[in-house]
């Protein structure tokens, strides 16, 4: 199985192993009323082991053939429980070299930087190691929240798509944004993707955006 990790000051962000399955609907079930105004309906098995058995091995396949990179967020000094999920999909490279952002963090954690500072470090990987131009993320306008959070991080507004989402029992407005990397390079554009966190660029002691 492929592995991943990221640290932070206060956190790691990695790609879920199998022993760790259960820790999914535990985490999901917790926070269950927290998440549905944001999260389309319920796949059949959402809140069981088995189901996230099969969702890791389906995540780490992404990973390995470079279409998604999807990682869950431990805190350091309890690392034992679920606290969050970072996940970056419709990875496509050639010209387009971008992908979409989707997050999730405890109920518990919110108000804290937690997410933020997750952030931070999976773009930088994204930008600097996985080598994107674009990272794409949208969001319900009423979820304020998430707007700052996407603001402060320097993501811009792009457009407002009318019913772009099935959530919450309704099809629902979101407002488009993304991000750009600017140390991006042409010969990127052919530069396959990393399949392990070993990998070292030395652009990243450069890098130029605030991440």
């Amino acid at each position: 199985m492929p592995e991943l990790k990221l640290e932070t000051e206060r956190l790691l962000l990695a790609l879920p192993q199998p022993e760790q399955a259960q820790q999914a609907p535990l985490f999901l079930e917790h926070n269950r009323a927290h998440f549905s105004p944001w999260a389309p309906p319920a796949a059949e098995g959402l809140y069981t082991e088995a189901y996230w058995t099969a969702q890791i091995a389906s995540i780490q396949d992404a990973f390995n053939n470079g279409s998604a990179v999807r990682l869950w967020l431990w805190a350091k000094d309890d690392p034992s429980h679920l606290i969050g999920t970072v996940g970056f999909s419709q990875v496509f490279r050639g010209p387009f070299c971008s992908c979409m952002l989707g997050y999730q963090l405890d109920q518990r954690f919110e108000g804290k930087g937690i997410m933020r500072e997750a952030l931070q470090a999976a773009i930088r990987y994204m930008f600097v190691e996985q080598k994107l131009h674009r990272i794409g993320a949208n969001y319900r306008p009423e979820n304020v929240r998430s707007g700052r959070l996407l603001t402060s991080l320097g993501f811009t507004i792009e457009g407002f798509a009318k019913n772009y989402l099935f959530i919450d029992g309704a099809w629902r407005d979101h407002v488009l944004t993304s991000i750009t990397n600017d140390m991006f390079r042409p010969e990127w554009l052919a530069a396959p993707p990393p399949t392990t966190n070993e990998t070292a660029y030395s652009d990243r002691a450069n890098y130029k955006q605030k991440f």
